[in-house]
């Protein structure tokens, strides 16, 4: 059986360990942007479902609030108020609406709409816009 010189050796290292460091780089490339799309794409279902009445920057003053709305909607960038709001509570008004805690049916139900994982990422979303963490 035939042996590899020693630069060859080297070289064959040299090659492999560039192989796994270039993998391992385009790995984490990939995975940082699904999660830049996961957000993304939070952000575009937030802007076509929640941000007519909570407003592009979530302060509660969207296109749809006018002097004569019946109530105001959530303003998801004051902390005080959302820190009291656990993230199931959230969850369940974006699913079940307004009525589900006894609020506004202004706010539409968007279970039968949105997937899990849309849900998940506008709570996400949400919370990012309060800067806050949930009541546990």
């Amino acid at each position: 059986m035939w042996q590899l010189s020693s630069n060859a050796n080297e070289r064959r290292d040299r090659l492999m360990s560039r192989f796994v460091i270039t993998t391992a780089m385009a790995l984490g490339l990939a995975l940082g942007a699904a999660g830049s799309a996961q957000a993304a794409d939070s952000k575009q279902v937030f802007d076509f479902y929640c941000a007519q009445c909570h407003g592009t920057a979530g302060d509660g003053k969207g296109i749809n609030v006018t002097k004569d709305f019946a109530t105001d909607p959530r303003n998801f960038t004051n902390v005080a108020d959302m820190e009291k709001r656990s993230d199931e509570d959230i969850r369940g008004v974006i699913k079940d609406g307004g009525p589900s805690i006894s609020k506004s049916p202004l706010m539409p139900p968007w279970g039968a709409t949105l997937t899990a994982a849309e849900v998940d990422g506008l709570l996400a979303y949400i919370r990012k816009m309060c800067n806050c963490k949930a009541k546990k």
